[in-house]
């Protein structure tokens, strides 16, 4: 992106001083009614100002508005990351639930149709329709955004390069998205499709580095496709205004302990990545179009399918690389102080992804409705039964994410 950006709001830092590999975690979770379970809008509602009351920059709306997205702070490690997490969703459930609410988290609703759906009265949300048209107000989705820690741009670039081979992996580990309006799909995330018909969207190319990524971002510009590098959406992609790598292309798990692990291996590869970058060692790159080819079978199939591993250039099962995968980054875990969070992988290989078992239940009653009230009770586990004394421990704003939404507002963000 152009160095004289103001959106840049923080120091490129020391290629050799080692990344702090913090944590931040963004959830987006439907509004249900607790009735139909159907979602409902919150536009008229207090939810979302008595949340923002409460919660600050931990909560904000989006464009549909039977959606709400969450972040945590800035977590030192996994530990902090699912209290942050956990007192978050406990708080927004309850805020909720006196609201006459629920709160589910999937990547798509089983059963809701995008038509019906209250847009939030945004100017930036009006741009946007006005600019993607129909794939803007069908875009009826539920992701989870993880943040990284990397402040050096060239180590991003570096470290998003490598890590793209382990995207798919991790999409099959996070599916949770096998409906779409009443509909099996067929797929183990929906949601991957229907993003993917935005721009910029899927596994970003190889850079060289951080100058040949600048150059990019400057060319788009130049030529009126994007107005900041907010509008590439990649499923990694280097945060333009904080000094993060954010993995974008998980699926939004149901339990607290499915994101929690998802984010430990995230940051476990990108440190055993660098870990491999110290001694001028790297994983091997790979054209995107080959690995494009895992996504695929990632979307389809999730955890039962098979993956291609491309140093042996022949398929093998999914759970078979996800347990390299785990081998792989083992020395890097104790270091990060994760290994009971990412060992988590483990129960999720063993007992399916969320799309596996949101699939069971459809077998097992035939109700889409059966389902959705499944999401609800899974979403709800391992919530804080009592919030009242987290209701007055919240900070107020940071400077830095007073600024990003400034940049947000003036640039009419679309999707994040």
């Amino acid at each position: 992106m152009p160095n004289e950006d103001p959106g840049i709001m923080f120091d490129s830092g020391d290629p050799y001083e080692r990344p702090a590999f913090t944590l931040g975690i963004e959830e987006e979770y439907m509004v249900l009614d607790p009735v139909t379970y159907n979602l409902k809008s919150h536009v008229s509602l207090e939810l979302l100002s008595q949340g923002q009351l409460l919660l600050h920059e931990h909560i904000k709306p989006e464009m549909h508005g039977s959606m709400l997205e969450i972040g945590t702070s800035i977590c030192n490690n996994t530990a902090e990351a699912r209290f942050e997490v956990t007192k978050i969703r406990s708080i927004v459930a309850h805020l909720a639930k006196k609201n006459g609410l629920l709160i589910g988290a999937s990547s798509t609703h089983p059963f809701a149709r995008w038509e019906e759906q209250e847009i939030y009265p945004d100017d930036r949300y009006q741009i946007l329709i006005e600019d993607m048209q129909l794939l803007a107000r069908s875009l009826l989705i539920f992701g989870m955004h993880i943040h990284i820690g990397i402040a050096n741009r060239e180590v991003q670039i570096q470290l998003m390069n490598e890590m793209r081979y382990f995207m798919p992996h991790i999409l099959a580990i996070s599916t949770n998205s096998p409906f779409w309006e009443g509909i099996d799909t067929g797929l183990k995330s929906y949601r991957s499709k229907i993003f993917e018909r935005f721009p910029r969207t899927a596994l970003p190319d190889l850079f060289s580095g951080w100058g040949e990524y600048s150059s990019y971002v400057d060319l788009l510009v130049k030529t009126g496709s994007i107005d900041n590098a907010k509008k590439i959406w990649w499923d990694i992609r280097p945060h333009p205004f904080f000094p993060t790598l954010e993995v974008r292309i998980c699926d939004l798990p149901m339990r607290i302990d499915e994101t929690i692990a998802i984010a430990a291996l995230c940051q476990a590869v990108a440190a055993k990545l660098y870990s491999l970058y110290e001694k001028n060692l790297s994983f091997r790159d790979y054209r995107r179009s080959l690995l494009m080819e895992n996504k695929w079978r990632a979307v389809r199939y999730g955890l039962d399918g098979k993956l291609i591993d491309w140093g042996r250039q022949r398929e093998m099962p999914a759970r078979a690389l996800i347990q390299e995968l785990l081998e792989f980054v083992d020395d890097v875990v104790d270091d990060l102080g994760s290994r009971k969070d990412l060992e988590y992988i483990y129960e999720i290989m063993e007992m399916g992804s969320g799309a596996d078992r949101q699939l069971k239940v459809f077998k097992e009653t035939g109700s889409v409705l059966e389902v959705t009230k499944y999401i609800h009770k899974e979403t709800n586990s391992g919530l804080f039964e009592d919030v009242t004394p987290f209701l007055k421990d919240v900070s107020s704003p940071s400077d830095a994410t007073l600024a990003e939404k400034l940049t947000s507002l003036k640039s009419g963000l679309a999707p994040e």
